[in-house]
C-alpha cells in the first residue's frame, strides 16, 4: 500500500458532498483520483472541488473499477445498491467504506461480509457518531466498568417534523424504509457499540404511516409530496438480547412530540447510568445519596478528539485511512453493522406480521 492512498467515491450526492469528500480532502495521506455518479454533472462538480487535473470522472462504477487505479472505494449511493457496488469493489481488490446502513436487507449485508472475508479486503460502514467526543468518553467509561452491567439501553432518533424531501429518501424500493433505516440505524449502532452487546434474542416492532399522507405539512425541509411518501413516518422496536438486556429503539421523521434528538442513547447499568439528552450526563448512587453530573467535553483530551475542527466525520475518515495504511481493524466492523441491519429488518418484519421475530 502506498503512503498516499488513492481513493474513489461512487455516488456524489448529498452525503458525499456533505461528509465524505470534505473529510477525505483534509487527510494528507489521501488523493481523490476518481468520482462516479449516474448524473455526470455531480461527478464533474466533485472533481472540480476536490480532485486534481488527473482525477477521472465516471458514470459507470464498473468502468471506474476497471480503470481508476483507486485502492479504496467509498460507496455513497442509495441503500439498494450498497451491496452490489461494495461486493464488486471488494472483488476488484479495493478496500471499501460504505455509507450507512450496511445494506437494504440482511441477506445483502451478509453477502458483503462474506465478500470481505473472501477477498481479505477491509470493509467498514459509515457510523460516524461513534467518533463524537461524548460517544468516545462514554465508551471508555463503559469499557472501564463505570456503569457496571448495562441491562437497559434506549436508542433515540426522534424528529418532530424533519422529513427529507430530496433524493430517494421517500422511495421504499430504493431505501428499504424511512426514519428507522435512515436515522434509527445511527442510534442503534451507537447503543449496541456502547453496550458491547451484539447478540439479539428477539425483536418486536411497530411501524406507522400516520402523517405522510398529509398535504402542505409543516416540515423543516418544506412540505413533502404525499404521493411520493412511500415509507414510514415513525417506527419503534423492543429488542431483547440473549443476556437478558433490553434495548428500546425510537425513530421518527414526523411525530407529534416535543422531546426530540438524534443519534442519542440512554444507558442504565448496575453501577450507574448515562444519557445524551443535554450534553453527556452521568448519574448514580454513592454513600446512600443519588448523584448526577454533566461532563465538560469542551477542552478536548478525549480519544480521537483533538480540537474543535476535528468533527466526527473528519475523525471517521482519519481513523479509516489509518486502518487501511497500517493494516489495522477498522473501528466500525462489518460484523457489528450486520447485526444493526438484522435488527432493523426484524422490526419491519415484526410490524408487518404482528409477531415477535426470534433469532437463531
Amino acid at each position: 500500500m502506498s503512503k498516499v492512498l488513492k481513493v474513489a467515491v461512487i455516488g456524489c450526492g448529498g452525503i458525499a458532498k456533505g461528509k465524505h469528500l470534505p473529510s477525505l480532502a483534509k487527510q494528507p495521506e489521501v488523493e481523490l483520483v476518481a468520482f462516479c455518479d449516474i448524473i455526470e454533472e455531480r461527478a464533474v462538480e466533485a472533481k472540480e472541488k476536490y480532485g486534481s487535473e488527473d482525477s477521472k470522472v465516471y458514470t459507470d462504477y464498473k468502468q471506474l473499477l476497471e480503470e481508476s487505479g483507486a485502492e479504496v472505494v467509498h460507496v455513497c449511493t442509495p441503500n439498494d445498491s450498497h451491496a452490489e457496488i461494495t461486493i464488486a469493489s471488494l472483488e476488484s481488490g479495493r478496500h471499501v467504506m460504505c455509507e450507512k446502513p450496511m445494506a437494504k436487507t440482511s441477506e445483502q449485508a451478509r453477502a458483503m461480509l462474506e465478500a470481505a472475508k473472501r477477498t481479505g479486503k477491509k470493509l467498514s460502514i459509515a457510523y460516524q457518531n461513534r467518533f463524537r467526543s461524548d460517544s468516545q468518553y462514554l465508551k471508555k467509561l463503559c469499557e472501564d466498568g463505570e456503569l457496571g452491567d448495562i441491562y437497559l439501553g434506549k436508542a433515540l432518533a426522534i424528529r418532530r417534523r424533519a422529513v427529507p424531501t430530496w433524493g430517494v429518501f421517500l422511495d421504499e424500493e430504493k431505501q428499504g424504509g424511512g426514519p428507522l433505516i435512515d436515522i434509527g440505524t445511527h442510534a442503534l449502532d451507537l447503543t449496541l457499540w456502547l453496550m458491547d452487546n451484539y447478540e439479539p434474542k428477539s425483536v418486536t416492532g411497530s411501524v406507522f404511516h400516520k402523517l405522510g399522507s398529509r398535504a402542505n405539512a409543516a416540515n423543516a425541509f418544506g412540505s413533502w409530496d404525499p404521493e411520493k411518501f412511500k415509507v414510514e413516518d415513525s417506527a419503534f422496536g423492543f429488542i431483547t438480547m440473549k443476556n437478558g438486556a433490553t434495548i428500546i429503539l425510537e425513530s421518527s421523521w414526523a411525530l407529534n412530540v416535543l422531546e426530540i434528538g438524534e443519534a442519542q442513547t440512554i444507558l442504565s447499568g448496575t453501577e450507574g447510568g448515562a444519557d445524551m439528552k443535554n450534553g453527556l450526563r452521568l448519574n448514580g448512587e454513592k454513600n446512600s445519596r443519588l448523584w448526577e453530573t454533566k461532563v465538560d467535553l469542551s477542552s478536548g483530551g478525549v480519544a480521537f478528539y483533538e480540537g474543535e475542527e476535528e468533527t466526527d466525520a473528519y475523525l471517521e475518515a482519519k481513523s479509516w485511512v489509518k486502518a487501511v495504511l497500517e493494516d489495522e481493524e477498522p473501528v466500525v466492523k462489518p460484523e457489528q453493522a450486520l447485526v444493526v441491519t438484522e435488527i432493523l429488518e426484524a422490526i419491519y418484519e415484526s410490524a408487518k406480521t404482528g409477531k415477535t421475530v426470534y433469532f437463531e
